[in-house]
Formats: C-alpha cells, sequence, structure tokens
C-alpha cells in the first residue's frame, strides 16, 4: 500500500485551508524522508522510525514549536490510516514531542493602535474608508483575518450593531460591534464599496480588493504595513482586543465566547499576558517596587 497522501488530503474538511496545506506539507516532508530510509508506505513505519524522524528534525535546528506541529500531523495522519483501515496499528499512538516555547502574544502599544486607528485625512480616499471598516472590526471585534475576509454584507447588522461570524469548524458567532467599527463600516457601505462592486467579481463579500475580488489575508497585511507605525500581524490586534477586555474587568468566559475559543484553556494565555501589563505598570509606578 501506498502512503494515500491524496486521500488523506481530502478527508480534512474540519479544519481551515491554512491548516490542511499545513498537514499536506508536513506530511509530504515526512514521506520523503522516510523513501529516502528505503520505507515505500505506512505500513513499513514503526514508532522508532518516527522517534527517529524528530530528532532528525531537531539536528536541522527546526524550532520545537514547528517540531510538535509535525508531530501532531503524523498522530492524525496515523490514526485516520487505522481508522479506515488502512494499517492495523498506529505507531504515532501518543507520540510525543518538545512542547513550543511559551510565547506571550504581542500586545500593541497605545500609540501603536492611534496610528493604526485614527482617520488618514478630513477627505478620506475609497480605499481609506475600507482599510479604516477592516482595521476597527479587527481590533473592536477580536475576528481573526480569515473571519473577516470571509463576511458577507448580509452577516453585518448595523441597526442592531453586531456582526455573524463564521469560526473555526464552522462555528457562528454574533459579536457585538462598537460604535467605531459600526460608524467605519457603515461610512465604507455608504460610501465606498459601491466603487469597488462595479465590474467585480467578489458577489456579498463585506470587503472587496482592487483587482474586484474578495479581500485575502495578504491583502489585510498589506494593510497594516502601510498604516502600522511598527510591523505588525493581524492576529496583534486579536491579542490586543482580548487583553484590553481582561484588563477592563471582563469575565474569562465571556472573552472566550467573544473570541469564539471551543475551550477556555486557550483564552487562559490572556490571562497571563494582563499579569505580565500589571506588572509592567508596577515596576514602573510604584516607589518601592
Amino acid at each position: 500500500m501506498r502512503w494515500s497522501r491524496d486521500e488523506f488530503a481530502r478527508s480534512l474538511t474540519a479544519v481551515s485551508g491554512a491548516t490542511a496545506e499545513a498537514y499536506r506539507s508536513d506530511l509530504a516532508a515526512f514521506v520523503a524522508w522516510a523513501e529516502r530510509l528505503g520505507v515505500d508506505g505506512p505500513s513499513g513505519i514503526d514508532r522508532l522510525t518516527l522517534r527517529r524522524y524528530l530528532a532528525y528534525l531537531s539536528t536541522r535546528r527546526y524550532a520545537r514549536r514547528t517540531i510538535a506541529r509535525k508531530a501532531s500531523t503524523l498522530r492524525r495522519y496515523f490514526a485516520w490510516l487505522q481508522r479506515t483501515g488502512r494499517i492495523e496499528h498506529d505507531p504515532a499512538r501518543s507520540l510525543s514531542a518538545p512542547k513550543g516555547d511559551a510565547r506571550l502574544p504581542r500586545v500593541l502599544r497605545g500609540d501603536e493602535l492611534e496610528a493604526l486607528l485614527e482617520p488618514r485625512s478630513p477627505m478620506p480616499e475609497l480605499g481609506d474608508r475600507r482599510d479604516d471598516a477592516v482595521l476597527e472590526l479587527l481590533y473592536g471585534c477580536g475576528l481573526r483575518v480569515s473571519e473577516l475576509c470571509g463576511l458577507d454584507v448580509d452577516d453585518v447588522d448595523l441597526a442592531g450593531r453586531a456582526v455573524v461570524v463564521w469560526g473555526k469548524g464552522a462555528k457562528q458567532r454574533r459579536a457585538p460591534l462598537g460604535e467605531p467599527a459600526t460608524d467605519a463600516v457603515n461610512a465604507w457601505l455608504a460610501h465606498a464599496r459601491g466603487a469597488f462592486v462595479e465590474g467585480s467579481q467578489a458577489g456579498a463579500a463585506l470587503f472587496i480588493n482592487r483587482r474586484g475580488h474578495r479581500l485575502t489575508p495578504r491583502d489585510v497585511r498589506r494593510i497594516l504595513d502601510r498604516r502600522a507605525s511598527a510591523p505588525t500581524h493581524p492576529h496583534a490586534l486579536r491579542h490586543t482586543f482580548a487583553t484590553h477586555l481582561l484588563d477592563g474587568g471582563a469575565d474569562l468566559r465571556a472573552v472566550q465566547e467573544l473570541l469564539g475559543h471551543a475551550d477556555v484553556s486557550t483564552t487562559q494565555i490572556y490571562t497571563h499576558v494582563s499579569r505580565e501589563r500589571l506588572r509592567l505598570v508596577y515596576d514602573q509606578a510604584h516607589p518601592r517596587a
């Protein structure tokens, strides 16, 4: 039996496109390594071979987080092979790898947020109105960039000041819109989107790029490159949203719901961020710190 890579890829229906692509890339790298050893299919893989592969990755100076992700790919792949009857025993069951470095997410400073969110000019151009709305939604609602790019016009309820978001695993949530985000989206829809729609292929997409297609994550990164005072990733706005909520006294479970996290343990990293910020304030402000 060969590796069944295409069949495995088609089974990845419950993950995002980026995650599925990472699985495919990780599996392709493993198969290439195994075939160099003379292994021509998964039936020739045992637990020792998998441990050797992870050790090989370490010698190639891969980051611990990357090795942990590749081990996760192998666990999922071999579990699928066993579940579909392609192998009898799963050699990757309980396969462990070094845990990723516990890095706290970056939180934007007040001056960085101001540079991003303040209007660019008293007479904004059409593209500025779109960019204003994009940034207000990323920070004001804590959206993932993929969620933002997937929004349609009908997902926005300006009267009710809310937006319907489709998150990971096709889970739907309703996120409240703050006044600045509501105003920015309203300005985009009322004064600018129509110029982008003419002759476009974006259909009902809320945000459209200058090529007439639905806005992409790469487009959003370009917006940040133009507006940010320092290199900033779109996810930093989501981190900042969550941290500011917790700093302001929001309940952890409420923040979990707003972020669309399936498990509260995912949200708990932001409590660490808030503690770090409190420590920084204490060190800077208390005379006996």
